[in-house]
This record gives structure tokens, C-alpha cells and sequence, in this order.
């Protein structure tokens, strides 16, 4: 039932705003390769990431590695676990729908030069916070806790 109303819904948005060259929805319904989804990350306009709670949500992180052409903009829910590290980011509440519509309206919108700013700043805190730093910062907190506890299990430098 879900499915059959996302195919209807997604099928009256884009024939009311599709044209010959665009579609405003790029609806999958099933698998596709890595490859794939780096393309329609480099490619998409805009990414709303909207989770109704905290997780990791490295979504936002593939899209902004992934945008090496023209820039698009992010738009998270503040419930999304990057939504407080990636500031340049469009905040926006899932559960408030007429805020949705007008973030994603000022997200199609967005001049070049403020897109460029914002996926500028995002992509260089991703290059600086990439997985080593991430696990060193988990080993280091990890070890200030142990040693916190009087057993020092990691080796100092």
C-alpha cells in the first residue's frame, strides 16, 4: 500500500513539473550500484536528508564527497546525526511540511556563488575529519576513559 501511494504521489509531482530534459523526482524503487549512486549524488540539485531521529546518517557525508561538478545544496534534519557538524547545511524539521517546502524552494534557488560557499566548506571539514581522524578520536576518547579508571591500555606518544 505505501509503495503503490509513493508511485502515485511521485508520478502527479513530476507530471505537473517535469519537462522534456528534467524531472523533479528520480524515483527508484529497488537496487543500483555504487557507481550509480555516486552519479546521482554528483548529479542531484539538492539532497534532503530528512530522518525523523539521530543516527549516523552518512548520506549526507557521501553526498557532499560525491559533488565534484556544478555544487548542490544539503538540506538535514537537525535530527540527523551530521545535521550538527555540517553547518552549511539547510536545517530543516521532517515534521514541519510548509518549512520543508520552503527550504527546498530556497534550495532550488540558491545562487551559484552561495551553493559553491557552502559545498566548498562542507567538502573541506570532510577531507579534514575522514575516517582516521574519526577513529583516532574514538581510540583517544576511549583512552581517556580507561585512564580515567586508572588502567592506561594505549600506548602514549
Amino acid at each position: 500500500l505505501l509503495k503503490e501511494q509513493m508511485d502515485q504521489l511521485v508520478g502527479r509531482i513530476n507530471g505537473k513539473f517535469s519537462t522534456a530534459t528534467w524531472s523533479p523526482i528520480r524515483y527508484i524503487y529497488g537496487c543500483i550500484s555504487h557507481a550509480e549512486l555516486a552519479g546521482f549524488y554528483r548529479d542531484a540539485d539538492v539532497a534532503l536528508i530528512t530522518p525523523l531521529r539521530d543516527g549516523m546518517n552518512l548520506v549526507a557525508k557521501e553526498f557532499v564527497a560525491c559533488q565534484t561538478q556544478e555544487p548542490g545544496v544539503l538540506v538535514l534534519s537537525p535530527f540527523a546525526g551530521a545535521g550538527g557538524m555540517m553547518h552549511e547545511a539547510l536545517l530543516v524539521n521532517p515534521y514541519e511540511m510548509g518549512t520543508v517546502a520552503k527550504i527546498l524552494h530556497r534550495a532550488l534557488t540558491m545562487p551559484k556563488d552561495e551553493r559553491e560557499l557552502r559545498m566548498n566548506a562542507l567538502r573541506n571539514r570532510e577531507r579534514i575529519n575522514d575516517v582516521q581522524f574519526w577513529m583516532k578520536s574514538f581510540l583517544k576518547a576511549i583512552g581517556s576513559l580507561l585512564e580515567e579508571d586508572g588502567e592506561e591500555v594505549l600506548p602514549t606518544e
